[in-house]
């Protein structure tokens, strides 16, 4: 089932472990975009009809289709998405700034909502809120239809509730490319937004260099550091309740006992059996899933910093003193009764994430990934000539002599 190592060599074993792009993968998702980008709209739907198995005539949810999607919908539901929503906006970040810069938000922006094995619901707060927060104008949501042609419900409630402008029937790399490149149905963004399997993170990466997206926001990640007071049972429940969510989730525990991993170990194989979702769990906790064993807590600290994963529990001793020693996940929860399960959707925290190593070098998505910093200046004929002779200095160094020319010919 799941997998026992021992780590000799962290950064070999970080290598080793982490989930690679296919050159293959690639080049599949670059061709879906080069037909989008060509032919638009029938490029779309022929890609729609080749991964969903369904026809698509329209690609746009009409008001019928928000009205029928409304009466599917309990209140109790409802409740719940209104619930996530007020705790999202009131941990939202205060912005402020002084002198001569100000945010503004960006003019339009895609949320991509995954589908597919699950419903997501809950990405649409994660993603719409904070975009309505920052005050965007245009607010596409765009998520793949099931069988029948048509979107999950609630996600279509959750989107008109969040203050969503538009919403398509279209998901993977072809919804991507449409919101990067633009289609007769669905024009073009500003900048992509979400989460999404590997098709969704390729094409995001790939047409990085003319959209703006959020981050690399794929598979989803879970590792947890135990000791010998962690419960076994309850590592194995948040395992599993993260493995869930598809085969390709990597999920893993990073402790220095053998015999607490084996504990783990036994816990899972005893839980898995009797638990929804299994076939998915099996293959994603037995292909990606592993338990490291280190030679002390630093080793602990490094394996897990250097690995980044989305979501860290600390289900440890002194959990709050090692938290400030936790620098490379997406999401850092402490203590036995802060599951990662639980931030997916209630904690105020935003579950759209950064994976596979780059919660390096940011965090979650907030209202900052819809505002632009925009900076306004104004000068004097008296400040340049105050700087003149440095600005002359620094362009003869940097042999622009034109720089200062331009400068000089306003002092003359």
């Amino acid at each position: 089932m799941i997998k026992i190592l021992q780590v000799r060599n962290i950064d070999s074993f970080v290598e080793s472990r982490r989930q690679k792009t296919s050159e293959k993968d690639r080049k599949t998702v670059q061709s879906i975009l080069n037909d989008v980008r060509k032919n638009g709209d029938s490029a779309v739907k022929k890609y729609e009809r080749r991964f969903n198995g369904k026809k698509t005539s329209q690609l746009r949810v009409n008001a019928k289709e928000i009205k029928e999607a409304q009466s599917k919908i309990s209140r109790e539901e409802v409740t719940a998405l209104q619930a996530m929503s007020t705790r999202l906006r009131n941990s939202s970040p205060k912005i402020q700034i002084r002198g001569s810069s100000k945010f503004v938000p960006i003019p339009s922006v895609g949320c991509y909502i995954p589908g597919g094995q699950a419903r997501y619901p809950s990405s649409v707060v994660m993603s719409v809120i904070p975009a309505k927060i920052a005050g965007v104008k245009r607010i596409v949501v765009v998520s793949p239809p099931t069988r029948d042609g048509k979107i999950d419900p609630l996600t279509i409630v959750a989107a008109k509730m969040c203050g969503a402008t538009e919403i398509y029937k279209v998901g993977g790399g072809q919804a991507i490319g449409a919101l990067a490149y633009g289609t007769k149905s669905i024009p073009k963004v500003d900048k992509i937004v979400g989460p999404g399997g590997k098709f969704v993170s390729i094409a995001k990466s790939l047409v990085s260099d003319q959209t703006a997206i959020d981050m690399i926001a794929g598979p989803t990640e879970l590792g947890i550091i135990a000791d010998a007071s962690s419960n076994p049972e309850l590592v194995a429940l948040d395992l599993i309740s993260q493995a869930e969510h598809s085969k390709d989730t990597m999920c893993f525990v990073i402790t220095q006992s053998k015999t607490v991993a084996k504990q783990i170990q036994k816990s899972i194989e005893k839980v898995i059996p009797d638990t929804e979702r299994s076939s998915i769990i099996k293959e994603s906790i037995s292909t990606n899933g592993f338990i490291a064993v280190c030679k002390n807590q630093n080793e602990i600290i490094e394996l897990a910093n250097k690995f980044a994963p989305e979501h860290m529990e600390l289900m440890v001793k002194n959990a709050k003193t090692l938290s400030k020693k936790i620098t490379g996940a997406g999401l850092v929860l402490i203590g036995k009764n802060t599951p990662s399960a639980v931030s997916d959707y209630l904690l105020g925290t935003n579950h759209i994430l950064p994976t596979n190593g780059f919660g390096r070098t940011r965090g979650g998505l907030s209202v900052l990934d819809f505002l632009k910093l925009q900076t306004v200046v104004e000068s004097k004929k008296s400040a340049l000539r105050n700087i003149s002779k440095s600005l002359k200095a620094i362009t003869d160094a940097e042999d622009l002599p034109n720089h200062y020319k331009a400068v000089k010919r306003r002092l003359d």
